[in-house]
């Protein structure tokens, strides 16, 4: 399978996405957002960092980047598309995802390890887990704080669309353990049809125990193995 590393003005993570997939032996390419081709890839991948310095809103200028209208279009057909911090606030703005981000509720940047539980292993992303295990992947940001309105909650934990929430490093669900007051302790959600994912800590970070820790790499390995079992 072909990843594609979407690069935004401002991403900042854009290289470490690239290595990430390109260490698991498959093909990966960078897009540019003006790009109006997404060059035969089978995974879309939206980094972190300040798409446009984050002017007007954190991912608001980015969803209307030209290469934008195709990756909606390969979502809504089914195309796989993994959202990263800066990327899941674009995924919100766009639509591909419901809910909104705001600044976090201590109004600090936050950047630090996070543990997140594993809610739903029927996902492409989340396939080669087991309920409940506990990652840790690290945060950085500081418009982390997901919304949303009490209806949606209730009909995102109906569908499973919840796939990690922040929890301590016993797996608990805890006020402490939430590090930007995101709305039921949220660290990643899904569409309703799964193939879209939004999280805001940095798997990509995590893929070498060089790097202290090499949870994060089980998503993009989980993305590999669904892909390779259609």
């Amino acid at each position: 399978m072909k990843f594609g590393v979407v690069v935004f003005p401002g991403s900042n993570c854009d290289a470490d996405c690239f290595h990430a997939v390109q260490d698991l032996g498959h093909p990966v390419e960078y897009i540019w957002h003006k790009d109006l081709d997404l060059k035969g890839s089978d995974c879309i991948i939206l980094p972190g960092g300040f798409s446009y310095g984050d002017y007007l809103r954190t991912g608001a200028i980015a969803r209307f980047s030209p290469v934008m209208e195709q990756v909606i279009s390969f979502a809504q057909n089914g195309g796989l598309v993994i959202g990263i911090c800066n990327g899941f606030q674009v995924l919100l703005e766009c639509g591909l995802l419901p809910g909104a981000m705001l600044r976090n509720d201590i109004l600090q940047f936050r950047c630090q390890d996070s543990w997140l539980r594993v809610e739903n292993t029927s996902t492409p992303f989340t396939n080669l887990m087991h309920a409940g295990q506990v990652l840790r992947v690290p945060i950085a940001h500081g418009e982390g704080n997901y919304f949303i309105e009490p209806e949606g909650l209730l009909q995102l934990e109906a569908q499973g669309q919840v796939l990690f929430r922040y929890v301590n490093q016993a797996g608990q669900v805890t006020p402490e353990a939430n590090p930007n007051g995101s709305v039921g302790n949220i660290a990643g959600i899904c569409n309703a049809t799964g193939n879209v994912l939004g999280m805001m800590p940095h798997p990509e970070r995590c893929v070498d125990e060089l790097l202290g820790g090499a949870h994060g790499k089980l998503i993009f390995q989980s993305i590999v193995a669904w892909f390779e079992r259609r």
